[in-house]
């Protein structure tokens, strides 16, 4: 029964939601289509029958579905960052293929909520105060972030660093050596990155062409404006997709006006970065994977098959595109 309400919410027949939530090849299910059956198998908060198939298979029962939770912990909502939002989607069906139950993601204000998990999913950077709550609820974390944290439990990464390193060095080779930075500078590897690129380089650290934002869409718009009223860069790091996607729609007002283009590349290489006008050249993170170790991790470590803490570290990798140019 809960198949035929996902599909009737989703607007899709039943056979597809169940190719989707099995994770079975050709499914031939677009990214918004899956994404509606899952938002949908989240608010019925549907479990896979684990007990059924395997009655079926010929075997025994297995034990109550895990219940597992995410935790945000640098912005208030999923949809506040792409990244994050893809990430929470692909969490959701690697968690469902395991059987487990997986509620809407928590935040610090909203915490209460976790008060009966088997396994916390932390996305984003986490300070001391919610990750002591979080081990108030469980010692089965795992978080996934692009920085390393210096915290005590399992965690899967991809070195906000590296990719910052990678995307510089890619527009310093085509010539660029006035390059501006859009995002946190706050405890962010990736503007030490920035920094650690521009002192390999010789290059100036110029104070006035950094911008400090909360790594939105609209700050990297804010952001692009300042630069740009600001003059005498060439090109612009954004430290994630969002803020890159901000910065080339304010490029856009300047398109005809030979003073700019000014190149723009970011980090994370979300769905949306490759259909921008002009695609964004970015830093591929492996959100795929990431969701894959983490759920593995947590489950893992629930079933007590490691004790030690575990660090899987995830390569970048540049992803070439039309947003920037040779000076």
């Amino acid at each position: 029964m809960s198949l035929k309400k996902i599909a009737e919410m989703a607007g899709v027949s039943p056979s597809t939601v169940s190719r989707v939530l099995r994770e079975i090849p050709g499914s031939y299910a677009g990214q918004e289509t899956r994404a509606r059956i899952l938002a949908a198998a989240r608010e019925i908060q549907y479990v896979p029958n684990a007990n059924a198939r395997a009655l079926k298979c010929g075997g025994a029962q297995s034990t109550p579905p895990l219940r597992v939770s995410i935790v945000l912990g640098r912005f208030g909502s999923i949809q506040e960052d792409p990244f994050f939002d893809a990430l929470f989607r692909l969490l959701q069906s690697e968690l469902m293929a395991q059987g487990a139950s997986l509620g809407a993601p928590l935040t610090a204000d909203t915490f209460a909520a976790a008060d009966r998990c088997d396994g916390l999913l932390l996305l984003g950077r986490c300070n001391d105060a919610l990750l002591g709550r979080c081990r108030a609820v469980t010692d089965n974390l795992v978080g996934i972030w692009r920085n390393p944290m210096a915290f005590a439990l399992d965690e899967v990464v991809s070195d906000g660093e590296k990719a910052a390193m990678t995307a510089m060095e890619y527009l310093i080779s085509l010539g660029h050596r006035r390059i501006a930075y859009i995002g946190d500078c706050t405890n962010e590897s990736r503007y030490v990155g920035y920094c650690k690129a521009l002192m390999g380089h010789n290059l100036p650290l110029d104070y006035g062409q950094i911008v400090q934002t909360r790594q939105t869409r609209a700050e990297g718009q804010a952001a692009m404006e300042r630069l740009l009223r600001r003059g005498g860069c060439t090109a612009v790091l954004c430290a994630n997709d969002a803020s890159g996607l901000g910065a080339l729609e304010t490029l856009k007002k300047f398109r005809n006006s030979k003073k700019y283009p000014v190149s723009v590349i970011a980090i994370d290489d979300t769905g949306e970065s490759a259909h921008s006008t002009p695609p964004l050249t970015t830093i591929h993170i492996p959100c795929a994977e990431m969701a894959h170790m983490a759920v593995q991790l947590l489950t893992d470590r629930i079933a007590g098959l490691h004790r030690e803490h575990i660090r899987v570290e995830l390569p970048c990798r540049l992803v070439v595109r039309d947003s920037c140019y040779l000076v």
